[in-house]
């Protein structure tokens, strides 16, 4: 019975990718402006995604029911929850605010997160590593990647910014020609405040992330802080993003550097997930390749 709840789970993470594949070109083309009835291929995409949604819930909770477990135990389920995570939060956002126009990216780097994992570090259902099997998985884990999901949106969001703010900028008719497809988003300031209101969300998460980690460690290993690579880099986070938020809110940090510093940061958690989690040795290694 495990093999095949495992089984039906990686179909329907391939059905999922196979939807949001289907959705990230609808949103290309909406945004390039190539295609006709643009307005009603970016409500398609929106739509297909959540289908691809639905199926990515399916396919983690089959990983969960065949294990026996949260399926947060290595990079394959990692990558599983956390893009479904980013998901959720641009879906979630979308009711509120009309951000279609970043399905594009969102769609694009979900895809491309589950196919390395799935191609790359798939591995088979295995028990959880004794430190692992604590509560404190569900609410450390699942609040990081909330956490990830804002700062994701937060760094499209900035480089939408970034870009915005170079159409505007434009002088002459070939430049303003060259970024007329950005006709289509809000303006650069817009665009800031959206990102600073979601990083400032994903912010608060990353900080009870960084505490819950330490209560967690010193049940798991006696001790709050050990300078283990994950603590650090997680500590390296909070740090570019506490500065970012100090930086917006002084008028002279407003702008490309502001959003060149929320772009820095999702870096960093991007490195945090996959290098770290890769190559580095440590306490924290539980990418299940080994």
């Amino acid at each position: 019975m495990t093999d095949t709840f495992s089984q039906f789970s990686v179909l329907s993470l391939y059905s999922a990718m196979g939807l949001y594949a289907v959705a990230f070109i609808l949103f290309t083309l909406d945004l390039s402006g190539l295609a006709s009835a643009k307005a009603r291929l970016a409500r398609i995409g929106l739509s297909i995604t959540w289908l691809g949604f639905a199926l990515q819930i399916v396919a983690t909770v089959l990983r969960g029911i065949a294990a026996s477990r949260v399926p947060w135990a290595n990079m394959y389920e990692f990558a599983m929850t956390g893009t479904l995570m980013i998901m959720s939060v641009f879906l979630i956002v979308n009711l509120k605010w009309d951000i279609r126009y970043l399905g594009a990216f969102i769609t694009g780097l979900v895809l491309l997160l589950l196919g390395i994992s799935a191609t790359r570090y798939y591995v088979e259902v295995v028990p959880l590593p004794p430190a692992l099997q604590s509560y404190w998985l569900v609410i450390h884990v699942f609040v990081a990647t909330l956490a990830t999901g804002f700062f994701a949106l937060g760094f499209a969001l900035s480089l939408a910014q970034l870009l915005q703010e170079r159409r505007e900028r434009a002088t002459t008719d070939k430049q303003a020609s060259r970024w007329a497809w950005l006709s289509r988003l809000p303006n650069s300031v817009t665009l800031e405040n959206f990102a600073y209101r979601l990083i400032i969300v994903g912010f608060v998460l990353w900080t009870f992330t960084l505490i819950a980690g330490a209560v967690w460690a010193e049940k798991a290993w006696g001790r709050y802080w050990g300078w283990d690579v994950k603590e650090v880099w997680t500590f390296i986070i909070w740090t570019i993003y506490a500065g970012y938020l100090h930086a917006r809110s002084t008028r002279g940090w407003r702008g490309s550097r502001s959003a060149t510093l929320a772009m820095i940061g999702f870096g960093a958690v991007i490195f945090n997930f996959t290098v770290v989690n890769i190559f580095f040795k440590g306490l924290h290694a539980y990418s299940g390749l080994s």
